[in-house]
């Protein structure tokens, strides 16, 4: 980790922004210390503050350090412009139309750094459909407007800049609003973070449902950090979900894709899928597999499961991948395809080649899949039958399938989950353990439909109710 120049001494600084909002929390009053941070980030704060800029530390990276986790990745809130920051840096790369930043990298390593917002709404953003803002290919810095917001309040351009004052305004959670800067090691709590995370509240800043209203994936937010941190959700913050959550279906589905893989790829999946079961938000990302659930509360297991073995991959710093939950996400949906298909006249095979394709064609209104992960996805589905019910002379072509593991380890999910398998879950895994000569045993003794088990009586999980004013 970096060490700052011995002129750096933590006793002999004293705040550098003056009269500000914010609560200023010296350095023996708060446990981050430069050896937790990032050499990189590190790096990027001083070059910024030798050039005359204010730089910090902001947002989640302090906020885990303040709660006592391991930071994912550390993010710079300055007043230097996009443009001066890739001046100061060669290894800059300015992104974003809709938040316009730079991204310093280090090899693997990627340090955000972005200006300090100013308000859209006070410097009059002309409300605008998404449809009538300049294309990607069209856009140019003459008719790209600073900021702009739809019809319903959403921000959809924000490159207003303006003071860290009106930056913290903008930020979404109290608890997200503090800022460290080595210029004086001080913390800067703007909106009682601090008092918040010692309550171990999450709570927005300002009106709750205009700010759901500005950006409802705010909401997902909300939820994600309740179940990362084990925090409950603050009664004003929460209630407004329930206004709000339907601006969801706004949100362009590729963002909305990125966030849900944000949300159950975290550690804490099964905790958050609990809350977005709760408030309902589930119904709205993955319509289809709801309706199903409702109608077969047994499939919700298939997720619970697959979201608890990814969790355990997680802690064990194993590799996951987004295809493998939206496999199970979406698998409901599956289902419900297949039994139609099948009661069409379509052969099982048929049917779940069909209803993998429709699935995740209806999904992509909603939260669009990848091609290279809808692919895995129809792979591992369709794999299934075949390690349900064997057939000994191609054992060898199933085994060496490019997707032979994930649909393995679907089958063992769907298995665990109560689903009939007819036990094969287990007999691939005890066939993958085995010998050579225990294996030919296995395939010599292979009879179809053996150890099919008993399902599991269905179980409902509860729904939150909404509050009556709603």
């Amino acid at each position: 980790m970096t060490s700052a120049p011995s002129s750096d001494s933590p006793t002999n600084r004293a705040p550098v922004l003056t009269g500000t909002r914010a609560r200023v929390i010296p350095r023996d009053e708060h446990p981050i210390s430069r050896s937790n941070i990032s050499d990189n980030a590190m790096k990027v704060l001083y070059r910024l503050i030798g050039a005359g800029h204010q730089a910090f530390l902001v947002g989640g990276g302090i906020r885990d350090l303040l709660v006592g986790l391991e930071p994912k990745d550390f993010d710079i809130a300055t007043d230097a412009s996009p443009e001066e920051v890739r001046d100061l840096f060669r290894n800059a790369r300015l992104i974003g139309r809709r938040f316009r930043l730079a991204h310093v990298r280090f090899g693997r390593e990627i340090i955000e750094v972005a200006t300090f917002r100013g308000s859209a709404a006070e410097e009059g953003a002309p409300a605008i459909e998404r449809e009538d803002l300049p294309s990607r290919r069209r856009s140019s810095r003459d008719n790209e407007p600073a900021a702009a917001l739809s019809g319903s309040g959403m921000i959809l351009r924000d490159n207003v800049y303006g003071t860290i004052d009106d930056d913290a305004a903008r930020r979404d959670f109290t608890i997200n609003a503090l800022y460290y800067t080595p210029a004086d090691f001080c913390v800067y709590d703007f909106a009682g973070g601090i008092g918040d995370i010692k309550a171990r509240l999450i709570r927005l800043i300002g009106d709750p449902v205009q700010r759901y209203r500005e950006d409802p994936v705010r909401i997902l937010r909300a939820l994600r950090f309740a179940a990362k941190l084990d925090f409950d959700i603050e009664a004003a913050t929460s209630d407004a979900i329930d206004d709000t959550a339907e601006l969801l279906l706004d949100v362009p589905p590729a963002r909305l894709f990125d966030e849900v893989v944000k949300l159950l790829l975290h550690g804490r999946g099964v905790e958050t899928f609990e809350l977005l079961w709760e408030y309902e938000i589930f119904d709205l990302l993955f319509p289809e597999s709801a309706r199903r659930i409702e109608a077969d509360p047994e499939l919700l297991k298939v997720i619970d499961t697959a979201l608890a073995n990814t969790d355990r991959r997680i802690a064990a710093e194993q590799p996951v991948t987004p295809a493998f939950l939206y496999a199970a996400l979406l698998w409901p949906a599956v289902e419900a395809h297949r039994e139609r298909l099948e009661a069409e006249g379509e052969t099982p095979r048929d049917a779940l080649y069909l209803a993998g394709g429709e699935a995740i064609a209806r999904q992509q209104a909603h939260t669009s899949v990848p091609k290279r992960f809808a692919t895995f996805m129809r792979e591992t589905w369709e794999l299934q039958p075949r390690l349900e019910s064997p057939n000994p002379r191609q054992i060898d072509r199933v085994t060496s399938h490019p997707r032979f593991r994930a649909a393995y380890d679907f089958l063992v999910v769907r298995e665990r989950a109560g689903q009939a398998t007819h036990g094969m879950g287990d007999w691939w895994t005890r066939f993958q353990e085995a010998d050579a000569d225990a294996q030919r045993t296995m395939l010599d003794n292979l009879r179809p439909g053996a150890g099919r088990g008993q399902d599991a009586p269905p179980k409902r999980r509860r729904r939150r109710r909404k509050s009556a004013a709603s």
